[in-house]
């Protein structure tokens, strides 16, 4: 088969998406299909580049900028018609919320192939940020079309499926195949990575903005002496999360690391206590970071978010913790419990296991198999 993925961006560029698709490409292309990805340069790189990674053709559109976390690229179009016309792809694998696939709906090549759309998450009708929901009001008649002529839809969760208005209308063509992540070697720790200082060592990782619920974390720990926490990410919230940690006091505990590298980010995995995911709404839609937890048997605490993957992915009292989304004291109460070593343990270990009988790559990646052979059958 001859695959093109359709999406926001590809690594380096961070993101639990861009992680997953990565992996996903890259294994795809072991069992001997062609791969390629047709995605977006970082903000404001206008020039158009193509390599070769993992077996992977990455094609980058270039982009002037981005708006609301979109990239605004006024080439997409016509890279998608190279793309078509080079990669003569057989499927297309569209990764949505990206208002660049809907170029998809007036090619005329793409138009003749079967399109799987997966959908990531929702762009939620009541978000905060004014600018997305005036935005969604011309974006929702192109996310309607474009779910109309899918061949397929493909969601993270079944919780997330039924708590979705956008994907209610397409349900008899969708079908659920949670995200995965590869097994890796675990590294050596790296404890000097926190702030100097004794007592337990929270890690903390994702884009530093208002729906991961970050500054809860901040004053979640105003109340629990002694925890330190390392922050791993960048995003429009740094520099209010710094200053929410001074006013709160906690500033000497708390390292806003930004991005790390690959292998430093692994040895965090492996030298901290426990992973905290404190997000707040359904923007959180499922949360790869807890399997990269899971994954090094790393207890974790995170929300029970109504509508979300997470409550799936995280088995409360077994694998983690789950508490309310937004409630700092109930936040801070999980951490004191997680203070207990024996409960990390038992955690830790479960949560491995679990991540070993439902989330890994290879399950995942032979769900999307038999999805592609279905379009093609």
């Amino acid at each position: 088969m001859r695959i093109l993925h359709l999406g926001k961006y590809y690594p380096p560029e961070r993101g639990g998406i861009e992680s997953y698709t990565r992996a996903l490409c890259e294994w795809t292309a072991t069992k001997g299909h062609a791969v390629g990805a047709l995605v977006h340069q970082r903000p404001g790189t206008w020039q158009t580049s193509r390599e070769l990674i993992g077996g992977v053709e990455i094609r980058r559109a270039g982009c002037v900028g981005s708006i609301v976390y979109t990239p605004l690229s006024p080439v997409f179009p016509f890279e998608l018609s190279r793309a078509l016309r080079e990669f003569r792809p057989d499927i297309l694998h569209l990764h949505l919320p990206n208002p660049s696939c809907f170029a998809v709906l007036t090619s005329a090549g793409a138009r003749r192939l079967p399109w799987v759309v997966h959908w990531h998450s929702d762009i939620p009708a009541d978000a905060p940020d004014w600018r997305l929901r005036a935005g969604y009001l011309a974006y929702r008649p192109l996310e309607q079309a474009l779910l109309r002529k899918a061949r397929a839809v493909v969601a993270t969760s079944q919780a997330y499926l039924d708590a979705s208005t956008a994907l209610a209308p397409w349900r008899e063509k969708t079908r659920v195949i949670p995200l995965g992540a590869v097994d890796v070697e675990s590294p050596a720790t790296r404890p000097e990575l926190w702030p100097d200082g004794a007592g337990l060592r929270l890690l903390a990782v994702g884009r530093l903005s208002h729906y991961k619920g970050f500054d809860v974390l901040v004053a979640a720990l105003a109340s629990v002496p002694g925890v330190r926490l390392l922050l791993v990410g960048e995003g429009e919230c740094a520099e209010e999360l710094r200053n929410s940690a001074g006013e709160h006091g906690v500033a000497d505990r708390i390292r806003l690391a930004g991005a790390l590298d690959e292998d430093t980010l692994l040895a965090a995995y492996a030298s901290a206590d426990a992973l905290v995911l404190p997000s707040i709404n359904r923007g959180e839609a499922f949360g790869l970071v807890l399997l990269e937890a899971m994954r090094a048997r790393l207890p974790v605490i995170a929300s029970a978010i109504p509508g979300s993957g997470v409550g799936e992915v995280v088995a409360d009292g077994e694998t983690g913790l789950l508490v309310a989304p937004g409630d700092a004291a109930l936040l801070a109460a999980a951490i004191v419990r997680m203070q207990d070593p024996e409960l990390r343990r038992r955690l830790g270990t479960a949560g491995r296991a679990r991540w070993e009988a439902r989330f890994t790559l290879e399950r995942s990646a032979q769900g999307w198999l038999a999805v592609y052979r279905d379009l093609l059958g």
